[in-house]
């Protein structure tokens, strides 16, 4: 296997992992306003949250800064959170008039937390090389795929739940942000770290 393959993977395989659902839940929880027919936006959406996870993933990779991992861990929950309690006060508005870009915020300065959690993971991976340009592009590429494959999941399942079980959008968007708003809780309490 190529260096670049490898660090796909890794990427794919870290947005993918069901052990680390905290950044499932958190393009999930994004993703939870929007329809089927709002693939680009949505598109648009997961390509921010991996602009500001690439970021931050570079800078603590290349010791730029350093970050308390147990800090981080309690923030990535926080943006989950955040971000489903918005969708349920906001879900009125979303469904009368373009209210979303309020996630594109989200997905970006929310991921650049977010690439903080696995930065010194691959940090370790990376070593004492020079150059990590091929990683770090194969890495954010594998986990833009990841994050693909996981909103394609979800909106064919919103899709199947409006068209054949009449779930209406304002339904389906306080369901699926109570129960990541409640996950998001649960974290924050399991990774408190004070």
């Amino acid at each position: 296997m190529s260096e670049f393959q490898l660090f796909f993977s890794l990427g794919r395989e870290h947005i993918l992992d069901v052990n680390g659902y905290d950044h499932i839940l958190f393009v999930i929880a994004l993703a939870a306003v929007y329809l089927s027919t709002d693939w680009k936006r949505v598109l648009i959406l997961v390509t921010a949250f991996t602009i500001g996870h690439s970021i931050t993933l570079a800078l603590v990779a290349l010791d730029v800064f350093s970050i308390n991992s147990s800090v981080v861990e309690f923030l990535i929950p926080v943006t989950i959170f955040i971000t489903a309690v918005s969708n349920i006060l906001r879900r009125e508005q979303y469904i009368l008039s373009d209210m979303s870009r309020l996630n594109y915020y989200f997905a970006l300065f929310f991921g650049l937390i977010h690439g903080m959690g696995f930065s010194n993971y691959l940090k370790g991976l990376l070593g004492g090389e020079t150059s990590i340009i091929t990683q770090l592009f194969a890495f954010n590429l594998g986990l833009e795929v990841g994050q693909i494959i996981i909103v394609i999941a979800f909106m064919g399942i919103g899709y199947l739940m409006n068209k054949y079980i009449n779930v209406s959008r304002k339904d389906w968007i306080l369901a699926i942000s109570s129960a990541v708003a409640g996950v998001a809780i649960t974290l924050m309490i399991d990774t408190k770290f004070w």
